[in-house]
């Protein structure tokens, strides 16, 4: 007997969220590997005949998007979103930490400003407590002064380097990505409120706002959590 195909657990949530769209929805597009196997399905359910509009959240989902057929819009003309989709590095509950793709003031500006934010994950991304290192995008001018601040805050900041380019990763809007262990994070929600009260970071990856989490697991089934 041969062995049946081994379905990636982080294609069926991000399929299976993107079926939470119907006609007429503004959908924001997270970004990463999750999030694209959304994307492609809600590509595909738009070629049969979804009327949808979509928000991307960075340059890559807005590429996949096209490619995908997905009509896309913006905040300026839809401030209100019905869904927003999305991925991310590791989750708790319903708090998560983003930004392994240097998106996340994007992506937390769509989720904001959506009614609905879900985010999918496969199961290895779930922990009791999170202890995945806080992308932060920083404004250049602000490096060292934001260091100086994250080691108040009892995190050791390292700025984030290209793979295939010298120096460091630059966001879609320009800016640096720096990556902060604080080690386990036993109040998120706090740790965020300071974060957003450093000089110079633009936004940082903790996102506490979450309405329902799609878990992919290895067998291919997809537990739904609803906040």
């Amino acid at each position: 007997m041969k062995n049946s195909a081994r379905i990636d657990p982080r294609q069926a949530a991000g399929e299976k969220a993107a079926h939470l769209a119907k006609d007429g929805m503004v959908v924001g597009l997270g970004t990463g590997t999750t999030a694209a196997w959304a994307i492609e399905e809600l590509g595909r359910r738009v070629a049969s005949g979804l009327d949808i509009l979509g928000v991307p959240t960075s340059y890559q989902s807005a590429f996949l998007a096209a490619e995908c057929g997905i009509t896309l819009t913006t905040l300026d003309e839809h401030p209100v979103l019905d869904i927003d989709i999305d991925g991310a590095d590791q989750i708790a509950g319903f708090i998560a930490i983003k930004g392994g793709g240097g998106a996340h003031t994007q992506e937390k500006i769509v989720a904001s400003s959506s009614k609905e934010f879900i985010v999918v994950v496969d199961e290895s991304k779930c922990a009791k407590v999170l202890d995945h290192p806080v992308p932060l995008e920083v404004l250049p001018f602000a490096r060292r002064l934001v260091e100086k601040q994250i080691q108040k805050l009892g995190g050791k900041a390292e700025l984030r380097l290209g793979i295939k380019k010298y120096g460091p990763v630059i966001s879609d809007n320009g800016n640096f990505i720096m990556d902060v262990d604080f080690g386990e994070i036993n109040d998120p929600v706090s740790l965020g409120e300071k974060l957003s009260q450093c000089t110079g970071v633009v936004e940082h990856g903790i996102f506490t706002k979450i309405d329902a989490v799609y878990i992919g697991r290895k067998d291919g089934s997809v537990e739904i959590q609803e906040a």
